[in-house]
Protein backbone atom coordinates (compact mmCIF):
# COMPACT_ATOMS: atom_id res chain seq x y z
CA UNK A 1 0.00 0.00 0.00
CA UNK A 2 1.45 3.00 -0.62
CA UNK A 3 2.36 5.96 1.20
CA UNK A 4 -0.69 8.16 0.13
CA UNK A 5 -3.29 5.67 0.59
CA UNK A 6 -2.10 4.53 4.21
CA UNK A 7 -2.42 9.03 4.33
CA UNK A 8 -5.70 8.92 2.78
CA UNK A 9 -7.10 6.59 5.59
CA UNK A 10 -5.47 7.89 8.35
CA UNK A 11 -6.56 10.99 7.53
CA UNK A 12 -10.04 11.28 6.55
CA UNK A 13 -11.35 14.02 3.57
CA UNK A 14 -11.92 17.45 5.55
CA UNK A 15 -15.24 19.13 4.99
CA UNK A 16 -15.48 21.86 1.94
CA UNK A 17 -14.19 24.85 2.66
CA UNK A 18 -16.32 28.05 3.07
CA UNK A 19 -16.48 29.87 -0.34
CA UNK A 20 -13.86 32.31 -0.61
CA UNK A 21 -14.55 35.87 -0.62
CA UNK A 22 -14.90 36.65 -4.13
CA UNK A 23 -17.34 33.99 -5.38
CA UNK A 24 -19.47 35.20 -2.12
CA UNK A 25 -19.16 38.70 -3.22
CA UNK A 26 -20.30 37.55 -6.86
CA UNK A 27 -23.27 35.19 -5.65
CA UNK A 28 -24.79 38.00 -2.94
CA UNK A 29 -24.31 40.78 -5.88
CA UNK A 30 -26.29 38.14 -8.38
CA UNK A 31 -28.99 37.47 -5.59
CA UNK A 32 -29.41 41.21 -4.98
CA UNK A 33 -29.84 42.09 -8.66
CA UNK A 34 -32.31 39.59 -9.60
CA UNK A 35 -34.29 40.45 -5.59
CA UNK A 36 -34.00 44.15 -7.26
CA UNK A 37 -35.63 43.50 -10.76
CA UNK A 38 -38.37 41.09 -9.09
CA UNK A 39 -39.58 43.70 -6.42
CA UNK A 40 -39.42 46.21 -8.97
CA UNK A 41 -41.15 44.60 -11.33
CA UNK A 42 -44.40 43.97 -9.30
CA UNK A 43 -43.92 47.49 -7.70
CA UNK A 44 -47.23 48.37 -8.70
CA UNK A 45 -49.23 45.18 -8.35
CA UNK A 46 -50.17 45.28 -4.88
CA UNK A 47 -53.58 47.78 -4.43
CA UNK A 48 -52.77 50.92 -2.79
CA UNK A 49 -53.32 50.51 1.13
CA UNK A 50 -54.54 52.86 3.96
CA UNK A 51 -51.49 52.77 5.65
CA UNK A 52 -49.35 53.93 3.25
CA UNK A 53 -51.56 56.59 2.83
CA UNK A 54 -51.38 57.63 5.83
CA UNK A 55 -47.62 58.02 5.98
CA UNK A 56 -47.76 59.98 2.31
CA UNK A 57 -50.70 62.34 4.28
CA UNK A 58 -48.62 62.79 7.36
CA UNK A 59 -45.49 63.42 5.55
CA UNK A 60 -47.34 66.46 3.61
CA UNK A 61 -46.30 68.70 7.01
CA UNK A 62 -43.49 70.56 7.66
CA UNK A 63 -40.79 68.77 9.00
CA UNK A 64 -41.09 69.85 12.89
CA UNK A 65 -44.80 69.02 12.75
CA UNK A 66 -44.23 65.88 11.24
CA UNK A 67 -41.47 65.68 14.12
CA UNK A 68 -43.92 66.02 16.29
CA UNK A 69 -47.44 64.27 15.18
CA UNK A 70 -45.01 61.20 14.94
CA UNK A 71 -43.40 61.50 18.67
CA UNK A 72 -45.78 63.06 20.48
CA UNK A 73 -48.94 62.19 19.04
CA UNK A 74 -49.16 59.68 16.98
CA UNK A 75 -46.19 57.19 18.16
CA UNK A 76 -44.61 54.66 15.85
CA UNK A 77 -41.27 54.72 13.42
CA UNK A 78 -39.80 58.02 13.08
CA UNK A 79 -37.52 57.23 10.63
CA UNK A 80 -40.09 55.80 8.51
CA UNK A 81 -42.19 59.08 8.43
CA UNK A 82 -38.82 61.17 7.72
CA UNK A 83 -38.54 59.21 4.76
CA UNK A 84 -42.19 59.85 3.74
CA UNK A 85 -41.84 63.44 4.19
CA UNK A 86 -38.66 62.98 2.29
CA UNK A 87 -40.74 61.51 -0.44
CA UNK A 88 -43.46 63.92 -0.29
CA UNK A 89 -41.40 66.78 -0.51
CA UNK A 90 -39.26 65.48 -3.68
CA UNK A 91 -42.57 65.50 -5.19
CA UNK A 92 -42.89 62.01 -5.01
CA UNK A 93 -46.20 59.74 -4.23
CA UNK A 94 -47.46 56.17 -3.45
CA UNK A 95 -44.86 55.02 -6.11
CA UNK A 96 -41.72 56.86 -4.46
CA UNK A 97 -42.69 55.44 -1.12
CA UNK A 98 -42.66 52.53 -2.57
CA UNK A 99 -39.24 52.77 -4.06
CA UNK A 100 -37.56 53.42 -0.88
CA UNK A 101 -39.35 50.50 0.92
CA UNK A 102 -37.48 48.30 -2.27
CA UNK A 103 -34.13 50.26 -1.52
CA UNK A 104 -34.18 48.78 1.46
CA UNK A 105 -34.92 45.43 0.80
CA UNK A 106 -32.77 45.05 -1.83
CA UNK A 107 -29.59 46.45 0.75
CA UNK A 108 -30.95 43.72 3.35
CA UNK A 109 -29.61 41.07 1.16
CA UNK A 110 -25.93 41.80 1.32
CA UNK A 111 -26.53 42.67 5.41
CA UNK A 112 -28.10 39.14 6.20
CA UNK A 113 -25.64 37.27 3.67
CA UNK A 114 -22.98 39.03 5.95
CA UNK A 115 -24.36 37.95 9.28
CA UNK A 116 -25.53 34.83 8.44
CA UNK A 117 -21.09 34.67 7.62
CA UNK A 118 -20.71 36.13 10.75
CA UNK A 119 -22.79 33.32 12.50
CA UNK A 120 -21.59 30.68 10.39
CA UNK A 121 -19.44 31.20 7.68
CA UNK A 122 -19.46 32.50 4.28
CA UNK A 123 -21.49 29.64 2.53
CA UNK A 124 -23.79 29.46 5.15
CA UNK A 125 -24.44 33.55 4.70
CA UNK A 126 -24.92 32.83 1.23
CA UNK A 127 -27.65 30.28 1.27
CA UNK A 128 -29.40 31.59 4.23
CA UNK A 129 -29.66 34.86 2.18
CA UNK A 130 -31.63 32.66 -0.36
CA UNK A 131 -34.23 31.78 1.81
CA UNK A 132 -34.51 34.60 3.40
CA UNK A 133 -35.26 36.51 -0.24
CA UNK A 134 -37.86 33.99 -1.15
CA UNK A 135 -40.14 34.42 2.17
CA UNK A 136 -43.72 35.64 2.08
CA UNK A 137 -42.60 38.47 4.57
CA UNK A 138 -39.31 39.16 2.90
CA UNK A 139 -41.17 39.67 -0.39
CA UNK A 140 -44.41 41.50 0.96
CA UNK A 141 -42.57 44.22 2.62
CA UNK A 142 -40.09 44.97 0.25
CA UNK A 143 -43.05 46.05 -1.91
CA UNK A 144 -45.49 47.82 0.78
CA UNK A 145 -44.56 50.81 1.61
CA UNK A 146 -44.33 50.69 5.52
CA UNK A 147 -41.39 50.56 7.81
CA UNK A 148 -40.72 46.72 7.68
CA UNK A 149 -37.44 46.50 5.18
CA UNK A 150 -36.44 49.47 6.53
CA UNK A 151 -36.69 47.28 9.97
CA UNK A 152 -35.11 44.15 8.67
CA UNK A 153 -32.20 45.82 7.05
CA UNK A 154 -31.48 48.07 10.87
CA UNK A 155 -31.53 45.86 12.97
CA UNK A 156 -29.50 43.54 10.36
CA UNK A 157 -26.72 45.88 10.51
CA UNK A 158 -26.80 46.59 13.95
CA UNK A 159 -26.24 42.66 14.85
CA UNK A 160 -23.50 42.79 12.37
CA UNK A 161 -21.84 45.83 14.15
CA UNK A 162 -22.74 44.30 17.60
CA UNK A 163 -20.25 41.36 16.42
CA UNK A 164 -17.54 43.24 14.78
CA UNK A 165 -17.31 45.40 18.28
CA UNK A 166 -17.28 42.47 20.17
CA UNK A 167 -14.63 40.63 18.18
CA UNK A 168 -12.34 43.51 17.80
CA UNK A 169 -13.08 46.01 20.53
CA UNK A 170 -12.31 49.39 19.91
CA UNK A 171 -14.46 53.12 19.94
CA UNK A 172 -15.40 53.36 16.23
CA UNK A 173 -16.75 49.73 16.28
CA UNK A 174 -18.42 50.18 19.16
CA UNK A 175 -20.10 53.90 18.07
CA UNK A 176 -21.24 52.15 14.98
CA UNK A 177 -22.69 49.75 16.61
CA UNK A 178 -24.85 52.40 18.52
CA UNK A 179 -25.58 54.49 15.51
CA UNK A 180 -26.61 51.21 14.23
CA UNK A 181 -29.25 50.96 17.35
CA UNK A 182 -30.67 54.01 16.90
CA UNK A 183 -31.24 53.64 13.29
CA UNK A 184 -33.21 50.45 14.50
CA UNK A 185 -34.99 51.84 17.58
CA UNK A 186 -36.50 55.05 14.65
CA UNK A 187 -37.24 52.06 12.33
CA UNK A 188 -40.07 50.11 14.95
CA UNK A 189 -41.16 49.84 18.71
CA UNK A 190 -40.36 46.50 18.01
CA UNK A 191 -37.14 47.25 17.96
CA UNK A 192 -36.89 46.90 21.78
CA UNK A 193 -36.79 43.62 21.45
CA UNK A 194 -33.41 44.03 19.31
CA UNK A 195 -31.94 46.38 21.94
CA UNK A 196 -32.77 43.55 24.76
CA UNK A 197 -31.50 40.33 22.90
CA UNK A 198 -28.43 42.31 22.71
CA UNK A 199 -28.07 43.80 26.11
CA UNK A 200 -28.37 39.90 27.06
CA UNK A 201 -25.60 38.59 24.66
CA UNK A 202 -23.31 41.12 25.51
CA UNK A 203 -24.25 39.94 29.64
CA UNK A 204 -23.90 36.41 28.78
CA UNK A 205 -21.23 36.70 26.66
CA UNK A 206 -19.22 38.60 28.99
CA UNK A 207 -16.32 40.10 26.35
CA UNK A 208 -16.16 43.49 26.10
CA UNK A 209 -19.00 44.02 28.95
CA UNK A 210 -17.74 47.08 29.97
CA UNK A 211 -17.64 48.84 26.54
CA UNK A 212 -21.06 47.08 25.38
CA UNK A 213 -22.98 48.83 28.50
CA UNK A 214 -21.29 51.94 28.37
CA UNK A 215 -22.76 51.94 24.73
CA UNK A 216 -26.16 50.49 25.79
CA UNK A 217 -26.20 53.02 28.35
CA UNK A 218 -25.58 56.58 25.77
CA UNK A 219 -28.28 54.54 23.18
CA UNK A 220 -31.06 54.40 25.77
CA UNK A 221 -30.11 58.54 26.39
CA UNK A 222 -30.15 59.19 22.90
CA UNK A 223 -33.15 57.27 22.37
CA UNK A 224 -35.30 59.00 24.80
CA UNK A 225 -37.37 60.44 21.60
CA UNK A 226 -37.51 57.27 19.98
CA UNK A 227 -39.17 55.54 23.79
CA UNK A 228 -41.18 58.16 24.03
CA UNK A 229 -42.97 57.75 20.67
CA UNK A 230 -43.19 54.15 21.56
CA UNK A 231 -45.32 54.94 24.72
CA UNK A 232 -47.14 57.06 23.07
CA UNK A 233 -48.26 54.49 20.89
CA UNK A 234 -48.22 51.83 23.40
CA UNK A 235 -50.87 54.40 25.27
CA UNK A 236 -53.16 54.66 21.60
CA UNK A 237 -52.92 50.70 21.69
CA UNK A 238 -53.70 49.46 25.60
CA UNK A 239 -50.32 48.01 25.57
CA UNK A 240 -48.56 47.18 29.18
CA UNK A 241 -47.85 44.65 31.89
CA UNK A 242 -51.27 44.57 33.75
CA UNK A 243 -53.89 45.67 31.36
CA UNK A 244 -55.14 45.62 28.20
CA UNK A 245 -56.32 42.21 26.53
CA UNK A 246 -55.36 38.80 26.67
CA UNK A 247 -54.57 38.49 22.93
CA UNK A 248 -50.63 36.50 23.83
CA UNK A 249 -49.87 36.51 27.42
CA UNK A 250 -49.71 32.72 27.57
CA UNK A 251 -46.73 30.04 26.82
CA UNK A 252 -49.20 28.16 24.42
CA UNK A 253 -50.35 31.16 22.71
CA UNK A 254 -46.74 32.81 21.98
CA UNK A 255 -45.91 29.31 21.21
CA UNK A 256 -48.42 29.08 18.18
CA UNK A 257 -47.67 32.79 17.41
CA UNK A 258 -44.12 31.39 16.87
CA UNK A 259 -45.37 28.83 14.71
CA UNK A 260 -47.19 31.25 12.90
CA UNK A 261 -44.09 33.32 12.64
CA UNK A 262 -42.01 30.64 11.37
CA UNK A 263 -44.49 29.52 8.65
CA UNK A 264 -44.10 32.79 6.89
CA UNK A 265 -40.30 33.12 7.41
CA UNK A 266 -40.15 29.80 4.68
CA UNK A 267 -43.29 27.53 3.35
CA UNK A 268 -46.15 28.41 4.84
CA UNK A 269 -48.18 27.16 8.20
CA UNK A 270 -49.38 23.73 6.38
CA UNK A 271 -47.84 20.07 6.79
CA UNK A 272 -44.30 20.97 5.51
CA UNK A 273 -43.66 23.03 8.67
CA UNK A 274 -42.82 20.75 11.01
CA UNK A 275 -40.01 19.18 9.19
CA UNK A 276 -38.80 22.98 8.55
CA UNK A 277 -38.81 23.34 11.93
CA UNK A 278 -37.13 20.01 12.51
CA UNK A 279 -34.69 21.65 10.09
CA UNK A 280 -33.95 24.63 11.69
CA UNK A 281 -33.35 22.67 15.30
CA UNK A 282 -30.46 20.25 13.61
CA UNK A 283 -28.93 23.62 12.13
CA UNK A 284 -29.28 24.97 15.56
CA UNK A 285 -27.25 22.15 16.94
CA UNK A 286 -24.50 22.01 14.32
CA UNK A 287 -24.18 25.80 14.93
CA UNK A 288 -23.88 25.34 18.91
CA UNK A 289 -21.36 22.45 18.22
CA UNK A 290 -19.60 25.03 16.03
CA UNK A 291 -19.83 28.12 16.90
CA UNK A 292 -21.46 28.77 20.16
CA UNK A 293 -21.41 32.67 20.79
CA UNK A 294 -23.22 32.12 17.85
CA UNK A 295 -25.91 29.66 19.03
CA UNK A 296 -26.16 32.04 22.09
CA UNK A 297 -26.84 35.06 20.01
CA UNK A 298 -29.92 33.17 18.43
CA UNK A 299 -30.97 31.76 21.94
CA UNK A 300 -30.96 35.35 22.73
CA UNK A 301 -33.16 36.48 19.27
CA UNK A 302 -35.79 34.25 19.81
CA UNK A 303 -36.15 33.91 23.99
CA UNK A 304 -36.36 37.63 24.40
CA UNK A 305 -39.60 38.26 22.11
CA UNK A 306 -40.81 35.11 24.05
CA UNK A 307 -40.77 36.10 26.82
CA UNK A 308 -41.54 39.61 26.69
CA UNK A 309 -44.71 38.17 24.51
CA UNK A 310 -45.51 36.00 27.58
CA UNK A 311 -45.14 39.03 29.86
CA UNK A 312 -47.22 42.07 28.27
CA UNK A 313 -50.50 42.03 27.75
CA UNK A 314 -51.96 43.07 24.35
CA UNK A 315 -55.37 44.61 22.96
CA UNK A 316 -56.59 42.51 20.37
CA UNK A 317 -56.02 45.75 18.00
CA UNK A 318 -52.22 45.25 18.62
CA UNK A 319 -51.60 42.26 18.30
CA UNK A 320 -47.94 40.87 16.80
CA UNK A 321 -48.17 39.16 13.66
CA UNK A 322 -44.92 38.00 11.70
CA UNK A 323 -43.79 41.42 10.05
CA UNK A 324 -42.91 42.42 14.15
CA UNK A 325 -40.43 39.94 14.45
CA UNK A 326 -38.75 40.46 10.70
CA UNK A 327 -35.76 40.90 12.79
CA UNK A 328 -35.29 37.16 13.39
CA UNK A 329 -35.57 36.61 10.07
CA UNK A 330 -31.85 36.30 9.46
CA UNK A 331 -31.32 34.38 11.76
CA UNK A 332 -33.72 31.80 10.97
CA UNK A 333 -32.60 31.28 7.38
CA UNK A 334 -29.00 31.30 9.04
CA UNK A 335 -30.15 27.65 11.22
CA UNK A 336 -31.83 25.94 7.91
CA UNK A 337 -28.68 27.43 5.90
CA UNK A 338 -26.44 25.71 8.62
CA UNK A 339 -28.38 22.37 8.51
CA UNK A 340 -28.39 21.94 4.56
CA UNK A 341 -24.95 23.54 3.72
CA UNK A 342 -23.76 20.83 6.73
CA UNK A 343 -25.22 18.00 5.33
CA UNK A 344 -24.19 18.81 1.99
CA UNK A 345 -20.45 19.04 3.30
CA UNK A 346 -20.61 15.44 3.99
CA UNK A 347 -20.34 13.68 0.69
CA UNK A 348 -20.64 15.96 -1.90
CA UNK A 349 -21.23 14.10 -4.60
CA UNK A 350 -24.06 12.39 -3.02
CA UNK A 351 -25.55 14.58 0.43
CA UNK A 352 -24.48 17.86 -1.53
CA UNK A 353 -27.02 17.16 -4.57
CA UNK A 354 -30.05 16.18 -1.97
CA UNK A 355 -29.35 19.34 0.12
CA UNK A 356 -29.33 21.35 -3.29
CA UNK A 357 -32.54 19.88 -4.18
CA UNK A 358 -33.84 20.57 -0.47
CA UNK A 359 -32.67 24.11 -0.84
CA UNK A 360 -34.51 24.43 -4.64
CA UNK A 361 -37.99 23.09 -2.68
CA UNK A 362 -37.43 25.53 -0.33
CA UNK A 363 -37.81 28.28 -2.02
CA UNK A 364 -40.50 27.30 -4.29
CA UNK A 365 -42.49 26.69 -1.47
CA UNK A 366 -41.78 29.82 0.00
CA UNK A 367 -42.91 31.25 -3.14
CA UNK A 368 -46.15 29.72 -3.30
CA UNK A 369 -46.78 30.57 -0.13
CA UNK A 370 -46.51 34.09 -0.55
CA UNK A 371 -48.73 33.57 -3.97
CA UNK A 372 -51.35 31.79 -1.79
CA UNK A 373 -51.34 34.41 1.10
CA UNK A 374 -51.24 37.67 -0.78
CA UNK A 375 -52.49 36.82 -4.49
CA UNK A 376 -52.13 40.45 -5.74
CA UNK A 377 -48.55 41.01 -4.96
CA UNK A 378 -48.19 38.74 -8.22
CA UNK A 379 -51.36 39.40 -9.76
CA UNK A 380 -52.76 42.48 -8.86
CA UNK A 381 -56.66 42.89 -8.91
CA UNK A 382 -58.84 43.06 -11.39
CA UNK A 383 -59.02 45.77 -14.14
CA UNK A 384 -62.65 46.75 -13.18
CA UNK A 385 -61.11 47.49 -10.02
CA UNK A 386 -58.10 49.40 -10.67
CA UNK A 387 -60.71 51.30 -13.43
CA UNK A 388 -63.31 52.15 -10.58
CA UNK A 389 -60.12 53.21 -7.60
CA UNK A 390 -58.68 55.52 -10.70
CA UNK A 391 -62.50 57.34 -12.02
CA UNK A 392 -63.47 57.71 -8.17
CA UNK A 393 -60.20 59.12 -7.31
CA UNK A 394 -60.35 61.23 -10.44
CA UNK A 395 -64.05 62.74 -9.77
CA UNK A 396 -62.62 63.41 -5.85
CA UNK A 397 -59.62 65.30 -7.21
CA UNK A 398 -61.77 67.05 -9.66
CA UNK A 399 -64.73 68.29 -7.25
CA UNK A 400 -62.44 68.04 -4.18
CA UNK A 401 -61.85 71.58 -1.72
CA UNK A 402 -59.00 72.07 0.31
CA UNK A 403 -61.05 72.29 3.41
CA UNK A 404 -62.92 68.85 2.68
CA UNK A 405 -62.77 66.48 5.82
CA UNK A 406 -61.94 63.40 5.16
CA UNK A 407 -62.64 60.02 7.29
CA UNK A 408 -59.48 57.85 7.81
CA UNK A 409 -56.95 57.52 5.14
CA UNK A 410 -58.26 55.64 2.36
CA UNK A 411 -55.88 54.98 -0.60
CA UNK A 412 -58.40 57.00 -2.80
CA UNK A 413 -57.53 60.15 -1.18
CA UNK A 414 -54.03 59.25 -1.58
CA UNK A 415 -54.86 58.98 -5.58
CA UNK A 416 -56.91 62.19 -5.84
CA UNK A 417 -54.12 64.22 -3.92
CA UNK A 418 -51.54 62.59 -6.73
CA UNK A 419 -53.48 64.03 -9.45
CA UNK A 420 -54.25 67.43 -7.25
CA UNK A 421 -51.63 68.84 -5.10
CA UNK A 422 -54.18 70.87 -3.29
CA UNK A 423 -56.46 68.33 -2.64
CA UNK A 424 -57.29 68.25 1.14
CA UNK A 425 -55.42 67.29 4.14
CA UNK A 426 -57.69 67.59 6.55
CA UNK A 427 -57.90 63.41 7.08
CA UNK A 428 -59.14 62.46 10.22
CA UNK A 429 -57.85 58.90 11.37
CA UNK A 430 -60.40 56.11 12.15
CA UNK A 431 -60.21 53.45 14.91
CA UNK A 432 -58.57 55.41 17.93
CA UNK A 433 -61.24 58.15 19.50
CA UNK A 434 -58.08 59.53 21.10
CA UNK A 435 -56.21 60.29 18.34
CA UNK A 436 -59.98 61.30 16.48
CA UNK A 437 -61.10 63.92 18.49
CA UNK A 438 -57.19 65.43 18.92
CA UNK A 439 -57.14 65.25 15.10
CA UNK A 440 -60.49 66.81 14.61
CA UNK A 441 -59.70 69.62 17.22
CA UNK A 442 -57.07 70.69 15.21
CA UNK A 443 -59.10 70.99 12.22
CA UNK A 444 -60.00 75.00 12.06
CA UNK A 445 -63.56 76.06 12.45
CA UNK A 446 -66.14 76.80 10.34
CA UNK A 447 -65.17 72.89 8.88
CA UNK A 448 -65.46 72.59 4.99
CA UNK A 449 -67.28 69.69 3.32
CA UNK A 450 -67.24 65.81 4.81
CA UNK A 451 -66.35 63.04 2.58
CA UNK A 452 -66.51 58.87 3.42
CA UNK A 453 -65.30 56.01 1.41
CA UNK A 454 -67.27 52.63 1.26
CA UNK A 455 -65.43 50.25 -0.02
CA UNK A 456 -67.13 46.46 -0.65
CA UNK A 457 -63.96 44.98 -1.63
CA UNK A 458 -61.70 45.60 2.02
CA UNK A 459 -60.74 42.61 3.34
CA UNK A 460 -62.49 43.70 6.26
CA UNK A 461 -65.75 43.07 5.31
CA UNK A 462 -67.80 39.89 5.94
CA UNK A 463 -67.94 39.55 2.32
CA UNK A 464 -66.09 41.41 -0.59
CA UNK A 465 -67.90 42.72 -3.56
CA UNK A 466 -66.85 43.72 -6.64
CA UNK A 467 -70.04 46.28 -6.45
CA UNK A 468 -71.91 48.40 -3.78
CA UNK A 469 -75.45 49.38 -4.06
CA UNK A 470 -76.00 52.98 -4.09
CA UNK A 471 -77.53 54.91 -0.80
CA UNK A 472 -77.44 58.33 1.03
CA UNK A 473 -78.46 59.04 4.73
CA UNK A 474 -81.26 61.14 5.70
CA UNK A 475 -81.58 63.52 4.37
CA UNK A 476 -80.85 62.62 0.81
CA UNK A 477 -81.05 66.35 -0.10
CA UNK A 478 -78.06 67.21 2.04
CA UNK A 479 -75.47 64.88 0.44
CA UNK A 480 -74.68 63.82 -2.83
CA UNK A 481 -72.97 60.39 -3.98
CA UNK A 482 -71.13 58.39 -6.68
CA UNK A 483 -70.86 54.53 -6.70
CA UNK A 484 -67.71 53.58 -8.48
CA UNK A 485 -67.66 49.70 -8.50
CA UNK A 486 -66.81 48.74 -5.19
CA UNK A 487 -66.60 52.08 -3.98
CA UNK A 488 -69.63 54.23 -2.47
CA UNK A 489 -68.43 58.05 -2.12
CA UNK A 490 -70.35 59.57 -0.09
CA UNK A 491 -69.55 63.91 0.62
CA UNK A 492 -71.98 66.23 2.30
CA UNK A 493 -73.37 69.49 -0.14
CA UNK A 494 -72.74 72.26 1.92
CA UNK A 495 -70.07 72.76 4.54
CA UNK A 496 -70.63 71.15 8.13
CA UNK A 497 -69.38 74.15 9.97
CA UNK A 498 -69.19 72.79 13.70
CA UNK A 499 -66.83 69.86 15.04
CA UNK A 500 -70.39 68.98 16.71
CA UNK A 501 -72.26 68.94 13.46
CA UNK A 502 -69.44 66.77 11.95
CA UNK A 503 -69.75 64.09 14.25
CA UNK A 504 -73.92 63.90 14.35
CA UNK A 505 -73.62 63.95 10.53
CA UNK A 506 -71.12 61.46 10.39
CA UNK A 507 -72.52 59.10 13.31
CA UNK A 508 -75.83 58.82 10.14
CA UNK A 509 -73.36 57.76 7.99
CA UNK A 510 -71.55 55.15 9.78
CA UNK A 511 -74.90 53.73 10.36
CA UNK A 512 -75.72 53.74 6.75
CA UNK A 513 -72.49 52.05 6.26
CA UNK A 514 -73.51 49.40 8.74
CA UNK A 515 -76.57 48.69 6.98
CA UNK A 516 -74.72 48.06 3.85
CA UNK A 517 -72.16 45.61 5.52
CA UNK A 518 -69.29 47.22 5.69
CA UNK A 519 -67.00 46.16 8.02
CA UNK A 520 -65.29 49.17 9.27
CA UNK A 521 -68.25 50.65 9.90
CA UNK A 522 -69.07 49.88 13.43
CA UNK A 523 -65.09 50.55 14.35
CA UNK A 524 -65.60 54.11 13.24
CA UNK A 525 -69.36 54.59 14.57
CA UNK A 526 -67.91 53.44 17.87
CA UNK A 527 -64.97 55.80 17.41
CA UNK A 528 -67.00 58.47 17.20
CA UNK A 529 -69.59 58.03 20.13
CA UNK A 530 -66.26 57.57 22.23
CA UNK A 531 -64.32 60.80 20.70
CA UNK A 532 -68.14 63.05 21.47
CA UNK A 533 -67.55 62.88 24.98
CA UNK A 534 -63.57 64.21 24.63
CA UNK A 535 -64.97 67.14 22.18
Amino acid sequence: MTELALRSRAFPRAPARELAPRPFAIGVALMTAAVAGVLAFFIHAWPPHEDETLALFVGRGTLPSVVHDVIAERGGAPLHFLFAWLVVHLGGGLTGLRVVSIVFAVASVPAIAVLGSRLADRTVGLVAAVLACGTWVFLFHGIYGRMYSLFLLTSALSFIALLGALARGGRRRFALWGIALLATLASHPYAVLVVAAQALYVALRGEQRRAGFTTLAVVAVAAIPFWWADLVLRGRFDVGLGGGGTRLGTPGSVAHYFWWVAGDFSAGHGRWLAPILILAAAGFAMLARRRKTSALLTTCVILVPGVALIAVRLHATASPQARHLIFALPFFSTLLATALVDVARTRPRVTGVVACAVLAVLVVGEVRWADGKTPPLFHGVSRSEVNARTDAARWLADTGRRDDVLLGYEPLYLLAWERNPSFSRYAIPRADPKLFARTLRSVPEPLGRAVWVFDASDTTNVFERQSIRFALPRPQSAFEGHVFGPYLVIRTREPLRTRANYLAVSETVMRLGRSLEIGDADINLHTMLLARKRI
